[in-house]
């Protein structure tokens, strides 16, 4: 008996990867201010999220693009059809400049 200690491993032992939707933390804050954006927009939305849909796009499509999550469709991920997202450059996909929108900044309060 092993009391106190982790059970030995024994050679049935596998590594399976991380269950689908799992994906490593942004511990480099890397994508924080589309995440804050999001979750600003979510506040003061009451928690509807319909409003926030192309801010969550833009989130998970700076994760993406950063290697913070395995690329997958749009259409898996519950955002087929939303607005055109905006890429690392501040641009969208197109190469055009996104028009600035004061609804989607974040609240800045001193």
């Amino acid at each position: 008996m092993s009391f106190g200690r982790p059970p030995s491993i024994s050679g049935s032992f596998s590594v399976s990867p991380p269950d689908r939707g799992s994906f490593p933390l942004d511990h480099d804050g890397e994508c924080k201010q589309f995440m804050q954006m999001y979750l600003d927009c979510l506040r003061k939305n009451t928690n509807n999220s319909t409003p926030c849909r192309h801010l969550n796009k833009d989130y998970l499509e700076c994760r993406m693009a950063r290697g913070l999550m395995e690329r997958d469709d749009w259409r898996n991920l519950g955002l087929n059809g939303v607005g055109g997202t905006e890429s690392a450059s501040g641009g969208n996909k197109d190469g055009s400049v996104a028009k600035d929108n004061p609804k989607d900044r974040p609240n800045v309060q001193s």
